[in-house]
């Protein structure tokens, strides 16, 4: 791809842009997904980004090219999606924190062990475990299959705050999210 733009996103663009752009997209995984609803920006000079210390085999792919996948495993339990995004070498990228289901729901619920809509893909590791995603997908791009990306419709309410769960630049308002959205992972305040 020689374009990092896909979805109507310049993924060379800084991740807060991303990530707040993000919002709204459509993500699938061989046909399974939904309306991304909650993001957060990461970046190698941000202490709680992967990228912060440098390339290492784990975070690699974090360091490009933009619009590819960087997966890692959180807490060494669930896996965590991230899209790549800056030139190649940086090191930036955009968690997907949670979506609203749209399609494959039967699938998701399945994969999920859960009925309720709302808790299929609110949070990072449910998103993954939803779409099936696992440290296989890392590197991969994302304009190709099993990825398909949809525009966000324009107009969108979006609302930003602190990240969650991380111990340093907690106060970092890189978490978006999609006004009065049932799906997320946490309300903003």
């Amino acid at each position: 791809m020689n374009s990092a733009k896909l979805a109507g996103i310049d993924f060379y663009a800084p991740s807060e842009i991303v990530a707040r752009q993000l919002i709204g997209v459509v993500v699938l995984v061989d046909g399974v997904g939904g309306r991304i609803v909650e993001t957060e920006a990461y970046d190698r000079e941000d202490p709680a980004s992967h990228a912060f210390s440098g390339p290492t085999e784990r975070n690699m792919a974090m360091f490009g090219p933009p619009a590819h996948c960087y997966v890692y495993r959180s807490y060494g339990i669930h896996w965590c999606l991230n899209f790549v995004c800056r030139e190649e070498g940086h090191g930036a990228g955009v968690l997907i924190r949670a979506i609203e289901p749209l399609a494959g729901l039967d699938v998701m619920r399945a994969r999920r062990d859960a009925q309720d809509v709302t808790a299929l893909c609110s949070g990072p590791g449910k998103l993954c475990q939803a779409l099936e995603v696992t440290r296989a997908f890392n590197g991969r791009s994302l304009a190709q299959p099993p990825f398909v990306l949809e525009a966000a419709p324009p107009g969108l309410e979006i609302v930003a705050g602190p990240r969650i769960g991380i111990s340093k630049a907690m106060d970092v308002p890189w978490r978006f999210g999609l006004a009065g959205s049932r799906f997320v992972s946490r309300p903003f305040r």
